[in-house]
């Protein structure tokens, strides 16, 4: 099944959505209304390696709570990301057990071929 975790009130992600090619199959996943499960991050990481890479480190949250001079552990990045969905860096794609993490250009574009291919 082919995903995207989203947040409905982010200008990027609505953007990134809009500009998606009509038809592209992908379960919507609002992950505000629809908190991220410990399955749902499990196979996240399964696909990326690494809780780092699905965390946000431009969350306010992380400004806010001072974790840049932490020395977080993937199982701190795990934790955080459970606890609160501005942890997880959005919108984050699983198309054909491939993930696409973030909103970079590369990232999208990468996510629009692979799209329009189907």
């Amino acid at each position: 099944m082919n995903k995207i975790y989203y947040l409905a009130s982010c200008d990027t992600c609505r953007k990134i959505i809009k500009s998606l090619p009509k038809g592209n199959d992908l379960v919507f996943h609002d992950i505000k209304q629809n908190p991220i499960t410990e399955a749902e991050l499990e196979e996240m990481y399964q696909l990326s390696g690494s809780y780092e890479a699905l965390f946000s480190k431009k969350a306010q949250l992380y400004k806010s709570m001072d974790l840049k001079n932490k020395s977080l552990t993937e199982a701190d990045f795990k934790k955080y990301i459970l606890e609160h969905y501005t942890f997880i860096s959005r919108p984050v794609f699983i198309i054909d057990c491939k993930i696409y993490i973030g909103n970079s250009q590369q990232n999208i574009l990468q996510v629009m071929k692979v799209l329009e291919g189907k």
